[in-house]
């Protein structure tokens, strides 16, 4: 039975139009409410303690009611009722009346009293509700102008970065988006109207930036230092034969495999020819590797370690490689063949031939097991090695300062990507105290290519899947194959375990839960996006100092680099490596682990990387319709700060990614 204790803290919830308190989550909004009435529903209840009578307890459930006697009182007041002359307790059962009477209908005086009483609670309660209203109205104004402030700058970005560029052809307004899906078709699903509008808010409040968010974690990632360029071997005489190299892929792919490529030819102490590169249907470039990279300083940095040479003898030149059996594609190895294959199947072509071309050469060299000095040599050639020619890196200098508002600021990386051209930055700044502006990196890769590869979905229903499977015909027939003749996971199982690239609507999501404000400038990296410019509706919205290359850059600057992608990627690539932080939206992308790993090796612990888990972030971004910006504030921050720890480079993974290794850096503890 329970207590009179519970029954009157019940009956006051009745009274206060609330619930019984019960077990409840933390997160329940009706918190506030019962935290308002507890200190009234305390005091009501050590009150009604005070009597455990049935007769308190009656009392106490009709609070409203004037107080009754009990049943017993009453039959004996009505049975003595008729006689109450004749007997001996007349005067006495006479007296408790009138007192009765008296307290049921108190003089009027009294009454005027409880009236005004009355009408003062009342007019205080009817001053209290107007008051309240007034103030919801006048959040509720303050919120409109707000937002639509918010939208006027969406339109029109507040900062133009270059007198000969325009953000206007970026900067489209996303209210003019959604009230065009209001009109048409039901919005995609990769728009995330709802946590947008979130992130609108939220970065309108202004709040300051988490102090770790421009920052690595220092102290462990300073002990490490460059360390690649260190020999200790006598120079490869390459008595053995001749390595031909054609790599496949764009120029970061390329890049793995010149890398590759050398440590093959000092393994099979063979002499390699200038690599190649092959014309792909997908890139459309012919730039070959003097077109990007300085000849002469790889040949000759390169020295020490194998010999280089720029062609072929000439009496090998007219040799039939395919007829002879020199030709190895890359349908003949795995990937990441381990050094003993190439011991195996490779120098007896060689040795019987005196050359072996590579024809679709790219990531075919395992990064372990394999001997510590071939390791280091692979670090060497990508960090040391592999300079951009002139015209790039002049091209990069004034990428750079203008990314930096021309405050004539040298990065710590600038003389490792624009070599001489570094010092140009310093040329007519008088002023050299100005802070230098400091920005954020983002590498969107979600090219068609890659959103076709992915065999992932991104809202654009019936019609994007036709338009990526006939993609996929002309330039993956194997995936397309594969696709028809296998069963697959689903585009939900793909998002799920992480393998779906972030969407650009995704990527601003990330930058605004991790805390970026809404005045940070960001440089976007292969702005080439699926769906066009418009795709760019999300992040220029909300990060109105946004850019690309070709906003910072004229159209007389970029012109040497038409129709050259890997050039243009090259670009990009300095861009992305000498930012103040760096964010990239898919982790297996080769731009985003080269760039990480040349921050790493070069940033002496103070270039921080955003490397998301995307599966994580794929089970957030499944709560889209539901969540709270400050839980997906919280969830996205913790999923992204374990993915900012600093590690030794674990067994098997890429050096060029993760560079702290004995091999590649060396201690300074």
């Amino acid at each position: 039975m329970p207590s009179s204790t519970d029954l009157s803290t019940e009956s006051n919830y009745k009274r206060f139009g609330l619930q019984p308190e019960t077990d409840h989550d933390d997160d329940n909004p009706s918190h506030a409410i019962q935290d308002r009435y507890e200190p009234v529903i305390a005091r009501s209840s050590s009150f009604h303690s005070l009597s455990t009578s049935p007769t308190s307890r009656s009392r106490q459930s009709s609070p409203n009611h004037s107080p009754r006697l009990g049943p017993s009182r009453l039959s004996s007041f009505h049975r003595s009722h008729s006689s109450f002359s004749s007997s001996p307790f007349t005067w006495n059962a006479w007296g408790f009346l009138k007192n009765w009477k008296l307290r049921l209908n108190p003089p009027q005086q009294h009454k005027g009293k409880l009236k005004a009483g009355k009408s003062w609670y009342r007019t205080k309660r009817v001053k209290g509700l107007l008051l309240l209203i007034g103030l919801l109205g006048s959040f509720l104004l303050v919120n409109w102008i707000m937002l639509t402030r918010l939208q006027d700058e969406a339109v029109h970005p507040i900062t133009e970065l270059s007198r000969n560029s325009s953000a206007d052809s970026v900067s489209v307004s996303v209210q003019g988006k959604w009230k065009k899906n209001r009109k048409g078709k039901k919005p995609q699903k990769g728009n995330y109207e709802r946590l947008l509008a979130l992130a609108t808010h939220a970065l309108a409040e202004n709040k300051r930036e988490p102090k770790d968010l421009w920052q690595e974690p220092f102290v462990p990632a300073s002990s490490w230092r460059p360390c690649a360029d260190q020999r200790d071997w006598e120079p490869s005489e390459g008595n053995n034969g001749y390595i031909l190299v054609t790599a496949n892929g764009g120029i970061n792919q390329q890049r793995v495999a010149v890398c590759n490529a050398v440590v093959v030819a000092r393994l099979l102490n063979s002499t390699l020819v200038i690599p190649k590169f092959m014309f792909s249907s997908v890139w459309r470039d012919v730039s070959q590797f003097s077109d990007i990279y300085q000849e002469e300083h790889f040949i000759k940095y390169l020295t020490p370690d194998i010999r280089i040479v720029r062609e072929l003898p000439e009496e090998m030149q007219s040799l039939n490689l395919e007829a002879i059996g020199s030709v190895v594609s890359d349908v003949d190895m795995g990937k990441e063949a381990p050094p003993s294959f190439y011991l195996k199947h490779i120098l007896p072509i060689l040795l019987k031939n005196q050359v072996v071309h590579f024809v679709g050469f790219g990531n075919r060299l395992a990064f372990d097991p394999i001997p510590f000095g071939l390791q280091r040599l692979r670090c060497r050639c990508n960090f040391h090695a592999l300079r951009f020619v002139p015209r790039i890196q002049e091209t990069g200098a004034l990428l750079l300062n203008r990314l930096r508002q021309h405050t004539g600021h040298i990065g710590l990386l600038d003389r490792y990507l624009i070599g001489p051209f570094a010092e140009s930055i310093l040329e007519g700044k008088g002023n050299h105290s100005k802070k230098a502006s400091k920005y954020l990196s983002l590498h969107l890769r979600f090219e068609i290519d890659m959103v076709a590869h992915s065999l992932c979905e991104f809202g654009g229903g019936e019609g994007e899947r036709r338009e990526l499977a006939a993609y996929r015909e002309i330039h993956f027939p194997a995936l397309a194959h594969l696709e028809k003749t296998t069963k697959l996971p689903s585009p939900l199982e793909l998002r799920s375990e992480g393998l779906c690239p972030l969407t650009p609507e995704e990527a601003v999501l990330m930058l605004a839960a991790l805390g970026f404000n809404r005045k940070t400038h960001v440089f976007v990296a292969g702005s080439n996006l699926y769906g066009g410019q418009s795709r760019l509706t999300a992040l220029t919205s909300l990060y109105p100092n946004l850019v690309t290359k070709e906003n910072l850059l004229s159209s007389t600057e970029l012109e040497q680099f038409a129709n050259y992608s890997s050039q243009l990627a090259a670009l990009d690539f300095i861009g992305c490596t000498a930012a103040d932080a760096f964010a990239m939206t898919d982790s297996g992308s080769q731009l985003s682990s080269l760039v990480s790993g040349f921050r790493i090796y070069y940033g002496g612990g103070k270039m921080p990387t955003i490397r998301p888990n995307k599966r994580r972030l794929a089970s957030i971004f499944t709560k889209n319709s539901t969540i709270e910006w400050r839980v997906f504030e919280q969830r996205l921050r913790k999923a992204v700060r374990q993915t900012k720890h600093v590690q030794t480079r674990p067994r098997g993974r890429s050096v060029y990614r993760y560079p702290r290794c004995r091999q590649c850096m060396c201690r300074t503890d």
